[in-house]
């Protein structure tokens, strides 16, 4: 049987009152044996408060949520909730991952059962979203609220430098085919347009790639091939575009140049060496929990310098 405040405050020989405030973030007003008595209690006895009664108490419940697009993402993404996961716990946080809803409807209702300390979302949210937010005066962390970095615009662009240096001329973008919002491709997409403009190149091309053999190899077809270089969305793209170039019976980079997104096991296995641009998940896991730990006044510090999250992969198809 779980041991309960009442069993606590006999055990410390106090009452029941003041267990309930020094373990709920109030010792400093008691006299320092008296806090350790009841810590000390705590601990023997295995004893957890409630937390029903502390989202009583604060209006809110010890819930983070995070809140997930409804799209595709990289086996990486588990490297960043698992980070925060563990930092959260740390600070007595804990992390709920939930898909989000295309109505502020949805979010609303989410909020009013839940009543989380934050809301983390890993896209911006749109102002129905932060009414709602406000509505309910809810901390809510989103990309623009933690950093200027618009960090898929900077992988299109990271993507089309690479390409540009590796003396490449037309450049396309390749897009994942699929029936979920992505909510990614575009600003990585304009980019990449923002790079051929500086340097005074053709349009982007543009194609959509399944990942599956003879669709990716139709999808190729709508390219001026040889001679093109496509700044794909993933590494998933570019290996389906890979495996196209060789039925095709098209040498890579010779003919047909690559550069993928996530730094993926399979893309290092490729062959050739697939060029990728990796994301650092605990980089950026790192950031994010730090500025929300500290927007929640669990002492968590801020980094000193936003972290280079970014890095290309120099492989062979470019």
């Amino acid at each position: 049987m779980n041991a309960t405040s009442s069993d606590v405050a006999k055990h410390a020989g106090v009452s029941r009152a003041t267990v309930s405030q020094v373990l709920n973030g109030y010792a400093e007003r008691f006299a320092p044996e008296t806090a350790a008595k009841v810590f000390a209690s705590a601990a023997e006895l295995g004893y957890e408060p409630s937390a029903a009664g502390r989202a009583l108490r604060r209006g809110s419940s010890d819930f983070v949520v995070a809140l997930l697009p409804h799209t595709t993402f990289g086996g990486n993404l588990q490297d960043l909730f698992e980070q925060m996961t563990v930092t959260l716990a740390d600070h007595g946080y804990t992390l709920v991952l939930r898909m989000a809803g295309s109505a502020a409807s949805t979010l609303d209702k989410m909020i009013a059962g839940m009543k989380p300390a934050a809301v983390f979302s890993l896209t911006p949210f749109t102002d129905d979203e932060r009414a709602v937010l406000d509505r309910r005066n809810v901390l809510a962390i989103d990309p623009p609220s933690v950093s200027q970095v618009d960090y898929n615009r900077a992988i299109g662009r990271m993507q089309g430098a690479a390409l540009v240096e590796g003396g490449h001329t037309r450049l396309a973008y390749a897009h994942l085919r699929d029936e979920r919002h992505d909510p990614f491709g575009f600003a990585r997409e304009e980019g990449l347009r923002e790079v051929a403009r500086e340097h005074g190149l053709p349009d982007v091309q543009v194609v959509d790639v399944s990942i599956d053999l003879d669709r990716a190899s139709a999808s190729l077809g709508e390219l001026a091939v040889p001679g093109v270089a496509i700044a794909c969305y993933n590494d998933d793209v570019a290996m389906a575009l890979l495996a196209a170039a060789r039925v095709r019976g098209l040498e890579v980079p010779r003919d047909l140049a690559l550069i993928g997104m996530d730094r993926t096991d399979l893309s290092r296995i490729a062959v050739p060496r697939l060029t990728t641009i990796e994301y650092d998940m605990v980089a950026a896991a790192g950031a994010g929990t730090a500025s929300l730990l500290q927007a929640l006044g669990a002492g968590a510090p801020r980094p000193t310098a936003a972290p280079a999250v970014l890095s290309l992969i120099a492989g062979e198809t470019i």
